[in-house]
């Protein structure tokens, strides 16, 4: 008879271990198993029991030959085949294994969950954001067999290429022997190839060039090769031509790593000495630490002194990304591992810090890094005051995984309280902001980035300046100095005259010209302050996107600053207030008024639009305001008397709506007014 939907099941519960809260009832096992036999049997006797791990252990070492516990044991019924009985036999599950594996899984799920939200942007962007560090083992024999063969450990780190990350590539260059140069065979070589290139010497790397991407049909290999040699000075006899996509030319570049690039200097039989190259929090683990270990052995159970904080801490986890974490017993010296140690605080960590044992005062630090500087500054306020505590705790979260993002409490007279916002350039604050808008659904206002300025007073004193709207009165400085950069940009010769317009336009001072084939390589002085805002998009769109930049600050210059102030019905916006070079500043403060008077919605009044550089007013736009017709009835004998009257007192409405009325200001006019040109 075939089984059908309806199921009896008489399930006796044994509990045989702690009945701390957070087991589950009889009802609930009774529906799981009923959910797990329907539509297999019509009646069924089953015994389940709950057990701790010393029971689970003793039962898998007696039945199994396996001396651990484990999650479930089944014990079915052994019965002869002449009796039908429903009988299936017993289930034993161990609470401490199940509940430890059910965390572990959701831990690796949610690890996996914030690891997508940042490939997330990657993949977008088609650009690199975070670095990323793996370690991969590589089995290879001088013959190309397979018998005997000489297992290779390689720590590799990703890192990005964009200018805003430099700080990252440089610690990753600090913690290596030697550099894989990839450059792509269909687009060649871009400013930030140079940038980095420089920054790998410095390092006294072994450079490898690799060309990727020649599976493509615009691929030009030849060509790309030229320019490596013309613009970067390195030789391309024995370049490696491979294709990561398809697998192309990858067992080479192995045996290129393995032959070519010296193995990690380090000796185990000294003390502990390990770089902290990198950290970031985890909300299960704590703090995590990507270490190198430079001398010594880290093992698991060590106590270890950070350098810099002098703070001790007990290792409780080691081991390596491949890319998942795999937990090891030790890392020893030359190889590139993590480590955690129940730390919370991610300040703790320093990048750059000498990892020491606890006890160790004899062994000198490493040098270290340099302390990231933000480049670019701008205001966030949320469009909802009643989001500030949340903008906060975002924040907060998102330094704790970036230590070059900087921020404090600031409060606008337009826009409230927010928070002033430290950056190393454009793309970290984009991608700071699409960050808090996706991972915490936050809805912000930002304000005009901003860089850096050196103000000397009159009397004698000096001031960095971060925010427009906190410039002294002009009586009180004696100069303004802003920061300039050392640019380069690498495009198509078809693109020269349009790219070296735009460079003069921002008040740029070209340095050099040079060629690379049909590539041209421009090297320009510029303030900062003028690219910050939408120089890269400019240059893109009149590229068609084929010219590539890259920057390095240079030096502070005096320049004839101006504070440019927009007032909005006689009220300064100082959300809106920006420092521009004094001969930019009527064409700049007229645009802004003409952008402000579309963005602004009409009032039941006129709203006046002024742009002011100290208490001279520059230029003035009106946003007309709604007009009702108090006449339009009116006939008959003294009629002009009573129009008169009736416009009379319409204006005094008027005047007195002006003078009480609030003017809302669009959150689109922030950004949109002050990319005018």
């Amino acid at each position: 008879m075939p089984p059908s939907a309806d199921l009896t099941l008489e399930l006796d519960l044994q509990i045989a271990c702690d009945p701390a809260p957070g087991l589950p009832s009889q009802a609930q096992l009774q529906s799981w198993a009923e959910a797990a036999l329907r539509g297999r049997r019509n009646d069924a006797e089953l015994s389940i029991r709950l057990v701790d791990e010393a029971e689970s252990q003793t039962l898998n070492r007696d039945y199994r030959g396996k001396d651990k516990p484990t999650n479930v044991l089944s014990f079915p019924a052994d019965l002869p085949p002449e009796l039908e009985l429903p009988l299936l036999g017993d289930l034993v599950v161990c609470r401490q294994v199940v509940e430890r594996e059910a965390e572990e899984q959701h831990t690796a799920q949610e690890q996996e969950r914030q690891r997508t939200k940042e490939l997330e942007q990657e993949q977008e962007r088609g650009i690199t954001i975070t670095s990323a560090a793996t370690t991969t083992f590589w089995e290879r024999t001088e013959d190309g067999s397979t018998s005997d063969s000489e297992q290779h450990r390689m720590n590799i780190i990703d890192t990005p290429g964009h200018v805003d990350f430099s700080y990252e590539v440089n610690r990753s260059l600090s913690a290596c022997e030697g550099s894989l140069l990839v450059v792509d065979a269909s687009q060649g070589v871009e400013a930030q190839t140079l940038a980095n290139l420089y920054q790998a010497v410095e390092n006294d790397h072994v450079i490898i060039p690799v060309l990727n991407k020649i599976d493509l049909p615009a691929s030009d290999p030849e060509r790309v090769k030229n320019q490596i040699e013309d613009i970067l000075g390195i030789d391309t006899s024995n370049v490696l031509e491979i294709s990561a996509k398809s697998g192309i030319g990858i067992e080479a570049v192995l045996e290129t790593i393995v032959k070519e690039l010296p193995s990690p200097i380090g000796d185990e039989n000294k003390q502990l000495k390990a770089m902290l190259v990198d950290s970031w929090y985890d909300a299960y683990l704590g703090v995590v630490i990507l270490v190198r270990v430079i001398d010594g052995v880290l093992k698991k159970g060590m106590e270890v002194r950070f350098h810099q904080t002098n703070t001790k801490h007990l290792i409780e986890r080691i081991g390596c990304f491949t890319p998942k974490m795999v937990d090891n017993e030790l890392i020893n010296a030359g190889e590139l591992g993590f480590i955690t140690a129940a730390i919370k605080e991610v300040a703790q960590t320093k990048v750059g810090d000498t990892i020491l044992l606890a006890n160790d005062k004899q062994t000198e630090p490493l040098p270290g890094f340099k302390p990231s500087q933000p480049v670019v500054f701008c205001g966030l306020f949320p469009t909802n005051a009643a989001d500030f505590k949340f903008l906060k705790d975002a924040l907060a979260k998102l330094k704790l995984n970036d230590s070059s993002f900087h921020f404090e409490q600031e409060t606008s007279a337009a826009l409230g309280m927010g928070f002033r916002c430290g950056f190393l350039g454009l793309l970290h604050l984009e991608i700071i902001v699409e960050r808090l808008d996706r991972e915490f659904n936050l809805d912000l206002i930002t304000t005009a980035p901003s860089v850096i300025y050196n103000l000397v007073l009159n009397d004698g004193s000096s001031l960095e300046l971060h925010n427009p709207a906190d410039m002294p009165e002009v009586m009180k400085i004696k100069s303004i100095s802003e920061p300039w950069i050392k640019a380069t940009i690498i495009c198509p010769e078809e693109y020269l005259g349009s790219i070296i317009s735009l460079c003069e336009d921002k008040r740029g001072k070209q340095t050099e010209l040079s060629y690379s084939g049909s590539r041209v390589i421009l090297n320009y002085k510029l303030p900062l302050n003028e690219i910050v805002f939408d120089f890269y998009d400019r240059l893109k769109s009149i590229s068609s996107g084929y010219a590539s930049f890259d920057y390095e600050i240079d030096e502070y210059i005096e320049s004839d600053l101006v504070r440019l102030s927009i007032l909005v019905n006689d009220e300064s916006v100082d959300a809106l207030s920006i420092i521009v070079h004094r001969s930019f500043s009527e064409k700049k403060g007229r645009a802004v008024c003409e952008k402000l008077k579309e963005l602004i919605p009409r009032h039941q009044f006129h709203i006046p639009i002024q742009a002011a550089i100290g208490g001279k007013i520059i230029a003035r736009e009106t946003v007309r305001g709604y007009r009702k017709n108090v006449i339009d009835r009116i006939h008959g004998g003294g009629a002009t008397d009573r129009k008169r009257k009736l416009l009379d007192k319409q204006k005094k409405g008027k005047q007195r709506l002006r003078t009480y009325g609030k003017v809302d200001i669009p959150q689109e006019a922030f950004i949109a007014a002050l990319k005018v040109e």
